[in-house]
């Protein structure tokens, strides 16, 4: 009995060391030419990746560039913009000051936030702070966000602003990702703490983990030394593009960080809020952020098993061949990222790209994931590569037949000249329409620099073409009654918002 006891703690030794030190084939052998090959295949200048295994680095690399065109190389402390992936800092913020009886997390925001106003009063006066964290207050996933994103708007004005969309759906019926949601909680904290969110993100997390390069502003990138530029894919060309200027929803998605600094996070969460012994963050406040308290469905994957699909405060999380996983993406103006963790298996994953125009940056968290979990080898680069292939294929096809019915000169119901004036959506606010080099232009209130050019496509249609790629292309459609036009329904790229504006002509 005793050789039997013997022998097991032996074979359990071993399988242990095997995990940590000895990583999947894929990893050994295979990850540098795949990530190689994805750089020309998906046109992405610069990847970093980082695998945590067992509370150990197994790999902490960049390739590519930093920006394109350019000799300066991908390393693990360059900055990346990581997008959503600040929520989980926000839900693990707020959670801290919960576990510490400085709030509670079911406190009305109200408590907090005595200004906090929503389309329906009785909504705004029973919202918690979990309602803010957990994309239940009733709003289309990004309504809201063309206002917001990339605007002139402060923080106070955003606040004021959201308290006036009116949302798709009711009180906690439906999940909805909500970015203003999330910069509202980050405004609960200097009323806790004295601090900003941006300080209390730095001092309260970023230092005591050792994260001495991340920024917690978008603003702060511009000046950092060690960066990536942003970058994005337009009809097949890849271009740099400005950094996203977000810090009006700074608790959202503002932070910049690297691999280096971020695998310090990751290890302290799949170690109960541990780093090197040291609790950074209390086990209850982790724990908290990983209670399921939205449903988003059934879960599904296209090859392995999958059985649901949850949102905790900041996470997402999932069950997948037969483990939980908590994972989150980001996804900001040139830039997308991806965090996942698997708690059982003590495995964290990271990989940060510099063009918002890819899918390869969750094609390759699967594929370490599933190594990982003793699950077939997949490609999932070439299934997801393959996708966009076939959807940019048909899109080229679309545009090119708009540009075709563009060169017809289809006649407009009215007169150019009758479809431009100043314009204005009850919540956004102003927009006007002039007539430039023989073009209609359309001018956004909040976003300077910014603006649409409408080419006509017959009737009162007009093909919007954006000067920002991220805001992308449209058929915008005027109303016209009694040969006079009453307003133009304004709509941009899914990537910033779904859902469309009404704009009524006021002169």
């Amino acid at each position: 009995m005793k050789k039997i006891l013997i022998l097991l703690l032996v074979v359990l030794s071993q399988k242990s060391l095997s995990q940590t030190d000895n990583p999947p084939a894929f990893i050994k052998d295979s990850l540098d030419t795949y990530v190689s090959r994805a750089l020309l295949e998906w046109k992405i200048p610069g990847v970093a990746v980082c695998v945590v295994k067992d509370g150990k680095v197994v790999i902490m690399k960049g390739y590519g560039e930093k920006e394109m065109g350019t000799n300066g190389k991908v390393d693990e402390n360059t900055l990346f913009m990581i997008g959503s992936n600040s929520k989980a800092f926000t839900a693990t913020a707020l959670a801290m000051l919960d576990a510490q009886n400085k709030l509670s997390l079911d406190d009305k925001v109200q408590k907090w936030l005595p200004d906090f106003k929503l389309y329906d009063p009785w909504v705004a006066k029973e919202a918690n702070i979990r309602d803010l964290l957990c994309h239940r207050l009733g709003f289309e996933t990004f309504q809201g966000d063309f206002m917001f994103f990339d605007s002139d708007l402060t923080t106070a004005e955003v606040r004021e602003k959201m308290g006036k969309l009116k949302p798709m759906y009711s009180f906690r019926s439906k999940w909805g990702y909500t970015n203003s949601a999330f910069m509202t909680a980050g405004e609960i904290i200097p009323r806790v703490t004295g601090e900003s969110w941006a300080e209390f993100i730095t001092d309260s997390i970023f230092k005591p983990l050792g994260m001495n390069n991340s920024l917690a502003l978008s603003k702060d990138i511009k000046t950092a030394s060690n960066k990536c530029a942003a970058h994005t894919v337009v009809m097949g060309e890849l271009r740099k593009i400005p950094y996203g200027n977000i810090d009006n929803l700074a608790a959202a998605g503002s932070i910049s960080s690297s691999i280096n600094d971020m695998s310090k996070w990751v290890m302290m969460q799949l170690n109960n809020g541990k780093l090197n012994d040291k609790t950074i963050v209390s086990a209850s406040a982790i724990a908290q952020t990983r209670i399921p308290h939205s449903i988003l469905g059934n879960g599904g994957h296209m090859f392995n098993k999958s059985h649901f699909a949850l949102y905790g405060l900041g996470w997402f999380m999932e069950e997948y061949a037969g483990r939980k996983i908590v994972a989150h993406t980001g996804g900001v103006n040139g830039f997308v990222t991806s965090v996942c963790l698997v708690p059982e298996e003590k495995l964290g994953i990271l990989v940060f790209t510099n063009t918002d125009a890819n899918n390869f940056y969750e094609a390759l968290r699967n594929e370490i994931q599933d190594a990982y979990l003793g699950l077939p080898y997949r490609n999932y680069s070439k299934v997801f590569l393959d996708y966009q292939k076939a959807d940019e294929a048909k899109k080229e096809k679309e545009y090119k037949a708009i540009h075709d019915s563009i060169a017809m000169n289809l006649k407009t119901t009215l007169p150019l000249a009758d479809y431009a004036g100043e314009y204005e959506h009850d919540v956004y606010g102003k927009m006007n329409i002039k007539m430039e080099n023989e073009k209609l232009i359309m001018r956004f209130e909040h976003h300077n620099g910014r603006y649409g050019t409408l080419e006509p496509l017959g009737g009162n249609r007009f093909f919007c073409t954006y000067n920002d790629p991220l805001y992308g292309m449209k058929k915008l459609v005027f109303t016209v009654e009694n040969n006079t036009v009453k307003s133009i329904t304004v709509r941009v790229a899914d990537f910033v918002e779904f859902t469309p504006y009404e704009f009524i002509k006021i002169k």
